[in-house]
């Protein structure tokens, strides 16, 4: 294949969340021919999981400008931009019409699974030629193989399927797999789908971030309505006093109530805090979950557990890349260029300085990592980063490099994920895009 027929090929996209289909509609404002593959039957699948939960952020920091462009320019009405949305809002208000529009829909594969990508003709091993090679995606679509051929690869796959193990170290627990069916990964619908699953039970909340401060707000929540219901809250913090952030100081007031309103609980001895605890095993017995770990050094031991809901992150999943020259981080598992701005042992928000397709470049050409799996197990991801992630490496994969490297960020002093449901202090709820992406 010659460079003016490589030249032809799409430009293929994998993941249809917000950062995916903003690619998708810089690619065609730029007039270049994509092909978009999303593993569910529908757009913005991982968001409408956290469906109810609101975001920090307004819609100002939520809506690609490219996007909102070509939805204007088709008479789709843009949401209020001072307002905050939650999951449902930015997928059937946003998403959804940008995935209709003409020039998108035709390119967007649903019910499609990615399961490799490699260079055609040649494995990861060989060099020689292989940049002028293009790149073969292999795909089951609607139960069926197919092969694509692609001369770039845009990877905004995120990383929400791939929760962390409720077990310490980032290894699942001691009988974790066998009890799946006890444990939630991520933030279940407490005060709506999931809560006859919680009402009147004993739920272990594990995880120190506001996912699970979250969490267990909504579970305290629906106690007055179904009074056995019983909080037990494990942190591998040393204290708890850690995770009730800056409160009225906070720049964004939703997520400054949530550590306000989670003091007043614990304080108030309506949840049973447990910290530091590091989880070894779980195991059930005919008197529910029991819980067998380490506090301090010393035996912890917890029992009569019905439900766990595990808020301990999410990391990336390279499967489907084994062919693939890429470089993660060794510890973060994020592109290596982003590892100092985003280190969570270094930074605590969502605020990082402008990067773009230099920062983005992999040892595979036009090959590259984008939005919350850019960020590896980092939980700090905001939307308007991975618009300007895909804006950057379309401007230069259309040629423009100048354009490529004049990144620009604006975002907010603050924006770490978080989730509530807090009537009583703040009538949004709230999180920000590591929810998903």
């Amino acid at each position: 294949m010659n460079e003016a027929q490589r030249h032809k090929l799409p430009i293929a996209i994998i993941g249809g969340g917000p950062v995916g289909l903003a690619a998708a509609a810089h690619l065609k404002n730029n007039g270049q021919n994509f092909v978009l593959f999303e593993s569910a039957k529908e757009v913005g699948a991982n968001i409408l999981s956290w469906g109810h939960v609101n975001l920090f952020s307004p819609w100002e920091y939520n809506i690609d400008k490219v996007a909102e462009k070509l939805l204007r320019a088709a008479m789709v009405e843009i949401p209020n931009k001072e307002l905050v949305p939650n999951g449902n809002g930015i997928v059937h208000k946003y998403l959804k019409p940008l995935a209709e529009l003409d020039g998108i829909k035709e390119n967007i594969h649903l019910n499609s699974k990615v399961l490799a990508i490699g260079r055609t003709g040649l494995d990861k091993t060989k060099t020689p030629g292989r940049e002028k090679l293009p790149f073969s995606i292999q795909v089951t679509e609607n139960g069926q193989f197919k092969s694509y051929s692609a001369r770039a690869v845009i990877d905004a796959s995120g990383t929400w399927h791939n929760p962390n193990p409720v077990g310490s170290g980032g290894i699942f627990a001691i009988g974790e797999l066998e009890n799946r069916k006890y444990i939630h990964y991520g933030m279940p619908d407490i005060k709506g789908k999931a809560l006859e699953t919680f009402a009147n039970k004993s739920t272990l909340v594990v995880g120190g971030g506001h996912s699970a401060i979250g969490s267990i707000l909504a579970l305290n929540g629906i106690s007055k309505e179904f009074p056995n219901t019983k909080i037990h809250w494990v942190l591998r913090k040393e204290r708890v006093e850690d995770v009730y952030g800056g409160q009225e100081a906070d720049e964004f007031k939703s997520r400054g109530a949530l550590g306000i309103a989670i003091e007043k609980l614990v304080n108030d001895s309506n949840v049973e805090v447990h910290t530091p605890v590091h989880i070894n095993e779980i195991r059930k017995t005919i008197d529910g979950l029991h819980i067998r770990g380490t506090k301090q050094d010393n035996l912890f031991l917890l029992g009569g557990i019905d439900e766990i809901i595990s808020c301990t992150g999410t990391r990336p999943d390279f499967g489907f890349l084994r062919e693939i020259r890429f470089d993660a981080d060794s510890f973060l598992e994020c592109v290596p260029a982003l590892t100092e701005l985003i280190d969570p042992n270094i930074h605590s928000c969502g605020t990082v300085r402008p990067h773009g397709e230099a920062e983005l470049r992999q040892v595979e050409k036009d090959f590259y990592i984008v939005g919350m799996k850019s960020y590896g197990r980092a939980p700090t991801f905001l939307m308007a980063t991975g618009y300007e992630q895909v804006r950057s490496i379309v401007a230069h994969i259309n040629g423009d490099h100048e354009s490529a490297k004049d990144v620009e960020l604006h975002l907010p002093a603050t924006g770490v994920c978080s989730s509530g449901l807090i009537e009583t202090v703040n009538k949004e709820t709230n999180c920000d895009t590591s929810c998903g992406a």
